[in-house]
């Protein structure tokens, strides 16, 4: 008894491991896992679970779950890390992230930001050490040099005389030295130049007396005839290398470096197939116009994983029922043979003379069951009955670069005969191979994939598709030679579809149905006793083929707003790049007098009195300011006296461009005057103005003579003659400054304003 226990004990225990599903362990453990907050384990429990059980849907539920999770997991994770100041293991978790769950957008902008962030830092760190090299050893220089003008502020200038001249003026206006070219031929010019910077003054005289020009130092220009042997005796060269990390091929740096020569006409440039480089020498507007060209080239290819559903369904059921009878008789007669001799005194048989009898002559007929024989129709019996079913399934996924072809082959190589060939011939006994004269290739049976992808910005995926489904179905005897017989289901088109779109591709069902009934007529439609007399035969077919395609999209292209912005590349003789704000005019925006609430005449823009965040703001009597005085002033209608600017307690001051507020319509500023602070008593200075009756502006620049030092301590630096035009109450303000010392550093100021009361 206790032996039969342990023998359904054991049949017990097979059965229930036989009916629990595949993967039940590892789905526990990661249940387990999940509940105590393990995502990364979870997830790989989950994936090997539904790796032993892919038509569980269940588990694939729980991993799409459970991968979503973990990648968000990780974002917060890298997002504390970067709040920390932790860069690199902000951005290990981020790449975490994206690489759980590829579709996690917030994961690739949260990597790209932190990159951004390390760049800036390593940029930063560059400069700083950059700085510390330069004080220590000298390098080389990486760029022409850039003009640095004293003074910033809008040129106003209306002038007719020699352009040597009017250069000149420009020039001394921002505080920088002009040479010029032996060959350059003076011409008298007329110009009127109205708030406009530096740049856009020396390019307008430029182009009205035929002439160029370019920074010698940070504060002296050359002006050179425009003419194309000039530009090619004194244009800047810079040699760069580029290195491109996304090129796989040969051809694709072909193709930059041909672009390249098309569109910025750089004429020297040698691309490193080995490095994947390219080193470019030209003016440092054609490497400016080449940096952009390859940063907005140089993207990783999109990429997308296609996953493709493969059903292959055949069935065959054969029934075969029926008792057949026999369909013929037959009737066969057996003569006697007697023969007689009459040689002798017996009667016998034997083949000497005598007579022969004839069975059927009418002398002596007879007839017996000895003389025919009746052979009677059989029966046979069947009961057959076969059903066959045969099913593929296959579930591939595909991942493929934009415009790379991909191919996948699932089964096996069947070899197939081919050339020619002949059956086996021989000589007597000796036979030759059949094979001796064939040539065999092999054919991929299975299921073959061959998919070329584009990718659409719009997330759409254009396809052109083949897929063949074929497997052996039989043997067929071909001169000799057992050859395969193969049935084949093939789509070959193209398509287009939107990312996580299903696409079938293949639907063909076949059905055939045959009835073949064997049997004595009449009795054979006789029901019931019909399966007596007759055989009847039904055999049925079918056989499906359905193909899905469903693309999902792992990488588009990295197209930013800066690589859709176009670039001023200049004429078609001389390409250039510009700035923005060498195009642009200078604006200046209305402001209060108390840098708070409206300005006068209902202009708006209000700026504050205190530009720079580090001035000091306090009442301090030894923090450096800038002021009028007096502070406060009484006039009658009609008077012009003259107020003065003064600073206190700086040091090494150089230049001191300011914003001054007032209202108009009580009084106007008729003149600007030197002082003696910042001449130092014996030393001219350059003074730059511009004054706005309108609206009650004016923007002054005073500036000491280049390769001068500053000056430091107390004084006045302007005088501001004005007039009262009509009875009220005004403040005259200085509600932005920008003072420099003679290293160009900025020098905070605390600024001032006076009251002016106008009498009638």
């Amino acid at each position: 008894m206790r032996r039969w226990g342990n023998v359904i004990l054991c049949v017990g225990i097979g059965l229930v491991a036989a009916g629990c599903p595949k993967g039940g362990n590892e789905y526990n453990q990661a249940r387990k896992s999940e509940n105590l907050q393990d995502l990364d384990t979870a997830l790989q429990y989950y994936q090997k679970a539904y790796n032993a059980d892919p038509r569980n849907a269940a588990y694939r539920i729980k991993l799409n779950q459970i991968r979503f999770e973990a990648s968000a997991y990780h974002v917060k994770q890298g997002q504390k890390l970067r709040d920390n100041g932790d860069l690199r293991g902000a951005a290990a978790e981020f790449q975490r992230a994206a690489t759980i769950d590829p579709s996690n957008d917030a994961a690739m902008q949260e990597m790209s930001r932190t990159l951004s962030l390390i760049a800036e830092k390593n940029r930063a760190a560059d400069t700083q050490a950059s700085a510390t090299t330069e004080a220590s050893e000298d390098i080389y220089a990486s760029a022409p040099p850039e003009l640095k003008p004293l003074s910033n502020a809008p040129i106003n200038l209306k002038a007719t005389d020699d352009a040597k001249a009017i250069f000149t003026a420009i020039a001394k206006l921002a505080g920088v030295n002009v040479i010029f070219d032996t060959d350059f031929t003076a011409r008298r010019i007329s110009v009127d130049l109205n708030n406009v910077t530096l740049e856009q003054a020396l390019a307008i005289t430029g182009i009205q007396s035929k002439a160029w020009w370019k920074p010698v130092t940070e504060n002296m220009i050359f002006v050179i005839p425009d003419t194309t042997q000039k530009h090619r005796d004194y244009d800047e060269t810079v040699v760069k290398t580029f290195y491109l990390s996304n090129v796989t091929q040969p051809q694709d740096l072909t193709d930059i470096a041909n672009g390249l020569r098309q569109v910025a006409e750089i004429k020297k440039i040698q691309q490193l197939n080995s490095q994947n480089a390219i080193i470019v020498r030209d003016t440092p507007d054609k490497i400016a116009i080449a940096e952009k060209l390859i940063a907005d080239i140089d993207k990783a290819r999109p990429e997308v994983v296609i996953q493709v559903e493969v059903l292959s369904a055949s069935t065959d059921r054969l029934r075969d029922l029926g008792v057949l009878p026999g369909q013929s008789a037959s009737l066969q007669f057996n003569p006697p043979t007697s023969t007689t001799n009459t040689g002798g005194t017996g009667t016998g048989t034997g083949t000497g003379g005598g007579t022969t009898s004839n069975p059927l002559s009418l002398k002596g007929f007879h007839f017996s069951t000895a003389d025919y024989s009746v052979t009677l129709p059989g029966a046979t019996a069947n009961f057959i009955l076969t059903d066959t079913a045969t099913k593929i399934i296959q579930n591939p996924e595909i991942r493929s670069i934009d415009g790379q072809p991909a191919k996948l082959r699932i089964g096996s190589r069947v070899p197939i005969a081919t050339g020619s060939f002949q059956a086996g011939v021989g000589v007597g006994t000796t036979a030759v191979n059949p094979l001796v004269n064939t040539q065999f290739t092999y054919l991929d049976v299975g299921v073959n994939v061959d998919i070329t992808p584009h990718i659409h910005p719009n997330h759409e995926v254009s396809m052109k598709v083949a897929i063949e489904v074929s497997q052996v179905t039989g043997q067929a005897a071909i001169g000799g030679i057992n050859q395969p017989i193969i049935g084949s289901n093939k789509i070959e088109h193209d398509i287009r579809l939107r990312e996580g779109e299903t696409s079938v591709l293949g639907g063909l069902f076949q059905q055939i149905d045959s009835n073949t009934l064997n049997g004595i007529p009449g009795l054979s439609q006789i029901p019931f006793l019909q399966y007596l007399v007759s055989d009847k035969k039904k055999d049925h077919q079918e056989s499906d083929v359905l193909i899905t395609l469903t693309p999902r999209i792992v990488r588009l292209p990295d197209w930013t707003k800066a690589n859709l912005r176009p670039i001023l590349s200049g004429s078609e003789q001389q390409v250039q790049v510009k700035r923005e704000n060498e195009i642009r005019t200078p604006s200046q925006q209305p402001v209060s007098p108390a840098g708070t609430g409206p300005a006068p005449n209902g202009a708006a823009g209000a700026v504050p009195a205190n530009t720079n965040p580090s001035a000091p703001m306090g009442g301090d009597a030894s923090a450096s300011r800038v002021r009028f005085e007096p502070g406060v002033l009484s006039l009658k209608v009609g008077e012009s006296p003259t107020i003065g600017i003064a600073v206190d307690n700086v040091t090494d001051l150089f230049s001191i461009p300011m914003m001054i507020q007032y209202d108009p319509n009580v009084i106007s500023i008729e003149e600007v005057q030197h002082g003696a602070f910042l001449s130092g008593g014996n030393q001219e200075i350059a003074i730059v103005q511009r004054v706005d009756a309108e609206h009650g502006q004016a923007i002054i620049s005073a500036t000491r003579q280049p390769n001068t030092p500053g000056v430091s301590g107390s004084g006045t630096l302007l005088g501001l003659k004005i007039k009262a035009k009509a009875p009220g109450n005004t403040k005259i303000s200085i509600v932005q400054v920008n003072a420099r010392d003679s290293q160009q550093k900025g020098i905070p100021l605390v600024t001032g304003e006076a009251t002016i009361q106008v009498q009638p």
